[in-house]
């Protein structure tokens, strides 16, 4: 079984991802250090080097392949679903929860963080809703569930994914 986590750059897909998997008693993988180790260097220096498209073909042959082999709880990158590849093996091989976060909250959360390329822009919030704009419906059409990030705590969080997948017969109820 896989479950894997969508949503935009700082919805909490690694933190919600480990502590899901964690409870599900399930192996934890977050796709960009795999990515990173496949490339030798990180996603933003590749990134800036080499070019989105470039990236965006390395991102694909990662998906496909964890996709395939990763039993437990995999947290994608956030452009994960600009492919339509992607989103298709996401939604064909996994229960897929889109992590949906407003950019507001999103820009609250992150708005410190100089550790995301994205947000080292003029205005990051305009960003984030441009980012938004284009992704929400594509993480739509690759998930299963929607979780509404909103405020909630990480343990809620991931006892809203739960319910779910044991109202989805996914997971037996704990």
């Amino acid at each position: 079984m896989q479950v894997a986590l969508v949503g935009l750059p700082g919805s909490g897909k690694s933190t919600v991802g480990r502590q899901l998997a964690r409870r599900l008693q399930l192996p934890f993988i977050d796709s960009d250090p795999v990515i990173e180790r496949r490339l030798g260097c990180s996603i933003r220096a590749y990134f800036e080097r080499e070019g989105e498209e470039s990236f965006r073909d390395v991102e694909e042959a990662v998906l496909d392949e964890l996709t395939q082999t990763h039993a437990g709880v995999l947290s994608t990158g956030g452009g994960a679903v600009l492919r339509a590849a992607n989103r298709e093996r996401l939604h064909t091989r996994s229960h897929v929860v889109y992590l949906h976060s407003a950019p507001e909250e999103v820009f609250r959360r992150l708005r410190r963080d100089v550790n995301r390329p994205l947000l080292q822009v003029d205005d990051p919030l305009s960003r984030l809703r441009d980012l938004y704009a284009v992704r929400d419906p594509l993480y739509r059409e690759a998930s299963h569930f929607v979780i509404e990030t909103g405020r909630p705590s990480v343990a809620t969080l991931v006892n809203m994914i739960v319910m779910q997948l044991e109202l989805a017969g996914i997971v037996p109820p704990h």
